[in-house]
This record gives structure tokens, sequence and C-alpha cells, in this order.
């Protein structure tokens, strides 16, 4: 979970989710590529990431690190983050809290993310690219927020982001 409202980065919906991508798929192969979906199974505003890997992977991509089965969590981030540099180019993905005007938008950036910031959990940076989806409005108790967001938003923005993702790649 990343809390990125004071970073530079562009407010885009669906639509420009896409547009965003396709700049990516401009430069960079399928092969050349490696999605970091960030996130848990086991609290539903953060299960987006997982969501996503899980998409992905059932459309064939093979460069994905966190899916339902196997989630890229506070556990397991720390101890792959070391090897990330020989996985290419990262495209980091994982949800957000934000200003309840963002809820339901994707801010995107050339740059990274940073991971649990919203959380307070100190993470590195990471990607090359990043994808934060607003899931839910930032409060003065982030875990709750983050149980009681909205499963249907969540599995929505998942599959927003993976059909913008296999739109850019599905013939490349």
């Amino acid at each position: 979970m990343i809390d990125i409202h004071n970073q530079a980065a562009e407010r885009v919906d669906a639509a420009g989710l896409e547009t965003f991508l396709s700049r990516i798929a401009a430069s960079h192969s399928k092969e050349e590529l490696t999605f970091l979906c960030i996130g848990t199974d086991c609290s539903t505003g953060d299960s987006l990431g997982p969501w996503v890997g899980t998409l992905l992977e059932e459309r064939g991509f093979t460069g994905v690190i966190g899916t339902l089965k196997d989630p890229c969590d506070a556990n397991k981030l720390p101890r792959i983050q070391p090897a990330l540099e020989a996985k290419g180019t990262i495209v980091a993905i994982d949800a957000c809290l934000g200003k309840p005007d963002n809820v339901g938008a994707y801010l995107v950036r050339q740059g990274p993310l940073i991971p649990a910031q919203s959380v307070n959990k100190g993470f590195e940076a990471v990607g090359t690219y990043s994808i934060a989806a607003v899931v839910n409005a930032i409060s003065l108790k982030p875990y709750w927020t983050l149980q009681s967001t909205s499963l249907y938003r969540v599995m929505t923005m998942a599959h927003d982001i993976a059909n913008a993702i296999s739109q850019q790649w599905q013939h490349k």
C-alpha cells in the first residue's frame, strides 16, 4: 500500500492508463518487462497488486512477481528487492490511499513508487515505471480503511490495469 499523493504523478482514468502503457510499449518489449504487483491477499484494499499479477499470468505473461497464490507482500518485497535490478525494466503496480477526489483514479509516472508509505513501513522506492490505483481515501486509520475498501472497486481497477497491459503487449 502506498500513498503518493504528494509525489509528481499524473492522475489518469482507464483511457489514460492505456495511453501511459502505450508509451512504455513503444520502448519496451514484453520480454524486457517485469510487472511487480505489490500487495497482499489478506487485505481487501491491498489486494489490487496480487489480482493484477494473477490476471496477467492467466493471460500468458511470464514476467510477473506477485499473485494471489504468491503475493509480493511486506515480507517478500524486502527479500527480493536486491535482485530486482537483474529483472529488466520494472513496472511497479500497487494500491494506494489518496485524496477523496482521486478515489478510482490511477496515478502513473515514469519513475518509482514507495510501497507501504501510507502505513509507514519505510520501504525503498521500486520501479522504472509505476501505476498506483487509488482504492480509497486516506484516513487516520489506514489499516481499517484498507480492510473496509470495496472489493468491487479493487477488482474493477485490477481488471482495468490488466486489460490495458494486455492490450499493449498481446501481439508483440
